[in-house]
């Protein structure tokens, strides 16, 4: 009997410490990273100039975030038009759905779905995942110029 906790435990051990090299690389990450800044430049709303997508920080800096672990972070903002009479609740709840679309059709991102914000009268806050890569994306609606305000990053992950 104690042989066979003794193997289980060696098992248990052993899996663990193998999964560990299988997630995502840095490398990986920065790849799917860079794939999405270009699927947002040639998304076919955000590529019209009246939407002025513009590209605040490009993904190609490693940026230290742990012992021997670095990240890439993009920063984009991008404008929804808004029609003066229309009220800002339907112009955030409009802006959020599309760029919610967007991330999810176009990008591939999960998302996760917050419906406590509905009612919100300043802000919304989309957020998504790509768990295979490590990528986390959150974006900022919010009534004024520039509506989407766009944070997608890796995980604080290693080089190799």
């Amino acid at each position: 009997m104690r042989v066979a906790r003794v193997a289980v435990t060696f098992l248990l051990v052993g899996g663990f410490v193998s999964s560990c090299g299988n997630g995502p690389t840095l490398q990986a990450a920065t790849a799917e990273l860079q794939k999405d800044l270009h699927r947002l430049e040639a998304d076919g709303l955000l590529k019209n100039p009246l939407s002025k997508l513009r590209i605040v920080d490009r993904p190609d800096r490693d940026l230290p975030c742990d012992k021997d672990k670095f990240k890439r972070v993009l920063h984009a903002t991008a404008d929804y038009e808004h029609i003066p009479e229309d009220p800002v609740d339907n112009h955030l709840d409009h802006a959020e759905r599309v760029m919610e679309n967007t991330l999810s059709q176009e990008l591939h991102y999960k998302i996760t779905y917050d419906l406590a914000q509905l009612d919100w009268q300043d802000a919304r806050l989309i957020e998504g995942r790509k768990d295979a890569f490590g990528l986390t994306v959150k974006v900022i609606v919010v009534p004024e110029a520039p509506t989407w305000r766009l944070v997608a990053e890796t995980d604080c992950l290693p080089r190799s």
